[in-house]
This record gives C-alpha cells, structure tokens and sequence, in this order.
C-alpha cells in the first residue's frame, strides 16, 4: 500500500471498494462497444464527484488494460472515497446507475463476490493484491469489518490515534 501523508483536519479513515466484472466478449468487439463508449465520461463523473478520492488506472485514464487474475475477461475498478456515503451516491444517484442497469448486457453475472468495500486510513492508497485479498476474505467469511457490502455496511473505526 502507497500512502500519502493525512490531512489532520479530515476524516481519518477513506472507503476503499473493489468491484470485478467478467466480460461478454473482448473490449474492442462490437458487444462491448456501449460499455466502452461509457468509460471516460462516467469515470470523469467520478473524478468530478463529491467524495471521490482516488482511482486505479493506466495512463489510458481507465484500468481496463489491468487484469490481475487467471482469468483475462475479468476487469477490476478499484476507488477510494471519502466517505460510504459519497460512494453510494455516486454509485446510485448519478448517471453511473444507468451504466450499472445495462451491465448484464456487457457482463456475465460472477458467482462470487465480486464488490468489496473497507476502510484505509486517510492517505493511503489500496493495492490490487489487497482488493483480491479483501474478496477473497469476504468470500470466506461473509461481511465483516475487513470487507463488506452496501447491503452489510461496517462504520468507520475509531482512531485512537486522533
């Protein structure tokens, strides 16, 4: 994990999410073509939202070229955010729902988990080997404070530090 030095004055944790998504067809097919029309636009609504923190990408602006597992249909979207609630609305209250309703189209539905959520302290910047990790620990055990879901939230923790 890459830090950088927090900010006293703001909150002392961020939410770090991790969302996967297996591909119907290759990113330059016809298939995708509506999804990928989608990237920049709805990733600059991101960049641009209140909240919004910090998010993978290449020097492309996206992190579709980034495929960390065994499987090379499966892209990972990895953010950090202010706060759940800054996530939430981004995710559900912006034009990043109409994206989500036409992912079925773009997508195969993935057995697993395949979104996590955790809090880092401020500052930091989570790996993908933690993403992977922090799925994989949700897999196993369910929601719990290490990793968990819009559904199953955990609040922020207490600094003791602060």
């Amino acid at each position: 994990m890459d830090t950088v030095p927090p900010d006293p004055d703001l909150a002392a944790f961020h939410l770090a999410q991790v969302n996967l998504a297996t591909l119907r067809a290759p990113l330059d097919s016809p298939e995708l073509a509506g999804f990928v029309a989608q990237l920049e636009p709805v990733n600059a609504l991101a960049d641009q939202s209140p909240g919004f923190v910090w998010r993978l990408q290449t020097e492309d602006g996206d992190a579709t070229a980034i495929r960390p597992f065994e499987d090379d249909r499966v892209i990972v979207n990895l953010s950090v955010w202010a706060s759940l609630e800054a996530l939430r609305s981004f995710v559900y209250a912006s034009r990043h729902l109409d994206v989500m309703r036409q992912r079925r189209a773009w997508f195969h539905r993935m057995p697993d988990p395949f979104m996590a959520l955790w809090w880092v302290p401020a500052g930091t910047i989570p790996t993908v080997a933690e993403a992977k990790d922090r799925l994989e620990l949700l897999a196993r055990r369910g929601p719990s404070a290490a990793a968990f879901t819009f559904r199953a939230p955990f609040p922020e923790p207490a600094d003791a530090t602060r």
